[in-house]
């Protein structure tokens, strides 16, 4: 008998649609799921790219209007890879015709438009997603049973950074992720929605945070979208004339947990030679953990109950079967790389469906994140310590 099929409706088919499109092409190869995802549909603005993502990714069909894909009977789950200016209004149209709703990190714009996503999946019992890859890495999965089992026994401190580079440059156009109304805002939604999705997963709720952030280069040189006559193509050009910055190149925040630790987080585009570096280090009352990005396959761990002689962070190649998802994949010692990532999010996705459980992480996090976003930004503006006033 053949297995259950899901049909996939993908809306964006840029970085983040490419990465969602191999885990549904890929997934069924490494784990063994009782539902098989079918690459219906995918959408997007410009028909012509738009038709070579298709054929490159593998999708049956292609749309230029996403609101097609929503109305469709034989859509079962809508995946959102836009940016975040539009995550609201697809996922609260796709919750009302009944859809599964996954979407890409941050949940929203705004933590209004957050609530309004999490108030409509509920409103009408859908299943929802959202994705925090970086939990389903085989060394962070490690991380989290290390912590479970009380190997660093009281959580006192965790320090994280995201630094990257690829804006130094002040000729660099404005691009949609320099803009607040289509991104939010900058280095801090993009990647310290990270860091703070990993904090909460791995030490706990936010208490109260303080931040101060900065916008390096206040300008930017525009772009200009222009028909290649030749391809058909959309190409971008840029323009002489200059558009403002508003959003912030770094933010950096303190935080208190709810359960006493004490955190540093930071977030920045301005770090020369820094092409994807996040990093985050826990500290407990029996030992620490050590978590590098650009080396994810490896967990540093520190243990005080190891004989004085041999003390010292020992390196864990996280590939063995036992540890999470690594079973799925390769033999012990065979790395995986950034990519797997989502595939190992859509395994546990259309695992979670099948059992009709609720997947995790989920809306209720999105929007958890955001909160802590939020009250990083309003701490910036009122230069003072704000609480954490969640409404869920």
């Amino acid at each position: 008998m053949g297995k259950k099929q899901i049909n996939i409706g993908l809306i964006g088919y840029k970085f983040m649609g490419k990465a969602h499109s191999h885990a549904y092409k890929d997934v069924s190869l490494f784990f063994d799921i009782p539902i098989v995802p079918v690459m219906k549909v995918i959408c997007g603005r410009h028909d012509v790219p738009l038709s070579i993502a298709q054929e490159k990714f593998g999708w049956q069909e292609r749309i230029t209007d996403w609101k097609k894909i929503i109305s469709r009977s034989d859509i079962d789950l809508v995946d959102i890879t836009t940016p975040p200016d539009e995550h609201k209004d697809i996922a609260v149209e796709a919750a009302k015709e009944g859809k599964i709703v996954f979407c890409e990190k941050p949940l929203a714009n705004s933590l209004k438009e957050g609530y309004e996503m999490l108030e409509a999946v509920e409103k009408y019992k859908v299943k929802h997603a959202i994705c925090f890859n970086y939990r389903k890495l085989p060394a962070v999965g490690l991380a989290k049973k290390l912590i479970e089992q009380g190997k660093l026994g009281k959580i006192y401190h965790m320090r994280a950074v995201y630094l990257q580079d690829w804006i130094l440059d002040p000729e660099f156009p404005l691009v949609w992720r320099l803009q607040r109304k289509i991104a939010g805002s900058g280095a801090h939604g993009d990647l310290n929605a990270h860091l703070i999705d990993m904090a909460r997963y791995l030490v706990g709720e936010f208490s109260e945070v303080v931040g101060v952030s900065e916008t390096f280069v206040k300008e930017r040189p525009l772009l200009i979208e222009k028909n290649d006559l030749n391809t058909g193509l959309v190409v971008t050009e840029k323009s002489d004339k200059k558009g403002k910055v508003d959003v912030d190149d770094a933010t950096i925040f303190l935080a208190r947990f709810e359960n006493g630790a004490i955190g540093s987080f930071e977030a920045t585009r301005f770090a020369p030679g820094r092409k994807n570096g996040q990093r985050w280090e826990i500290n407990g009352s029996k030992g620490s953990i050590v978590f590098n990005l650009e080396r994810l396959n490896e967990l540093e761990y520190y243990s005080v109950d190891d004989p004085a002689c041999v003390q010292g962070f020992r390196t864990i190649i996280a590939t063995d079967a036992s540890h999470p998802y690594a079973a799925n994949w390769w033999p012990a010692g065979h790395i995986i790389g950034y990519g797997e990532s989502f595939v190992n999010m859509v395994a546990d996705l259309l695992n979670s469906i099948a059992n009709h459980q609720m997947p995790s992480p989920n809306f209720v996090d999105g929007v958890k994140c955001q909160e802590v976003l939020e009250a990083v930004e309003k701490s910036i503006k009122q230069g003072k310590w704000i609480k954490i006033m969640s409404k869920i």
